[in-house]
């Protein structure tokens, strides 16, 4: 029982999303929708294939902005976050600061940086996609760190548990699932910001570079084969972070080891 289940839960998703590809193709067919409206899967299919060369390409360079942004945002939030626990003066200062990121828009900040830091740099992109990754982590970090009740630390305390013990027994478990909650938000995110990024400058090698290029030349479909590319990117990034956050809750769950 346990078994099917297990194997329903990825099945489901997959089954709508083919019956949704095959309506889509469908409704192009059979309503003749002009290709340069809504270009039909199989004609989208082709163009991933024909364009397979660049658009693999194109991910690694996506996917390497993308990922470099996210290692450094997260580190920097959970860092940042465990800081700002600590010490609450640096928690009122760090938090507004905080909050104002929070609502950058990309189409404005990727330009600035592009001026700053040369605009045939990958540098610019990637420090947007740290800006982007830093405060989902932070913030879902932050806010699990205060999630220890004190009758845990008067508990620890009474035990003459040193701080790591404290830590290591009570407020990491207890501050890990709001960290990873973080990572799933920031791993999407970084993605739509790397590919976003590409949209204003820089050199012309990632997925959004290749959007634009192709939408401009009114060749939809090959705009839409990139599109199925970021997708799958993001797709790949999220898949990433929950395997991560598994193999990390199987390492710590209590008992092991004991």
């Amino acid at each position: 029982m346990n078994a099917r289940a297990d194997l329903a839960r990825p099945a489901a998703p997959v089954v709508l999303a083919l019956v949704l590809v095959g309506l889509w193709q469908a409704v192009v067919v059979v309503a003749g929708v002009p290709a340069f409206l809504l270009p039909s899967p199989s004609h989208i299919g082709s163009e991933v294939v024909a364009m397979w060369p660049t658009l693999s390409g194109a991910l690694v360079a996506t996917g390497l902005n993308a990922f470099v942004g996210l290692a450094v945002g997260a580190l920097g939030g959970v860092l940042g976050a465990v800081v700002a626990n600590a010490l609450p003066v640096v928690r009122q200062m760090v938090s507004p600061l905080v909050a104002g990121l929070a609502v950058v828009p990309i189409v404005a900040l990727a330009p600035v940086l592009y001026t700053m830091l040369g605009a045939d740099s990958e540098m610019a992109r990637r420090v947007v996609c740290g800006i982007t990754a830093f405060v989902p982590v932070f913030i879902t970090t932050l806010r699990g760190l205060q999630q220890v009740r004190p009758v845990h630390r008067d508990l620890m305390r009474v035990y003459a548990a040193s701080s790591l013990q404290a830590a290591r027994a009570v407020t990491v478990p207890t501050a890990l699932p709001f960290v990873f909650t973080g990572l799933r938000l920031a791993s999407s995110l970084s993605v739509i910001a790397a590919i976003v990024a590409e949209y204003f400058g820089g050199p012309r090698t990632g997925i959004g570079s290749f959007i634009t290029t192709a939408a401009a030349g009114s060749n939809y479909a090959r705009a839409w084969a990139f599109v199925v590319g970021g997708i799958v990117l993001g797709l790949v990034f999220y898949a990433v972070s929950l395997g991560l956050e598994s193999l990390v809750r199987r390492r710590t769950a209590p008992g092991r080891g004991a």
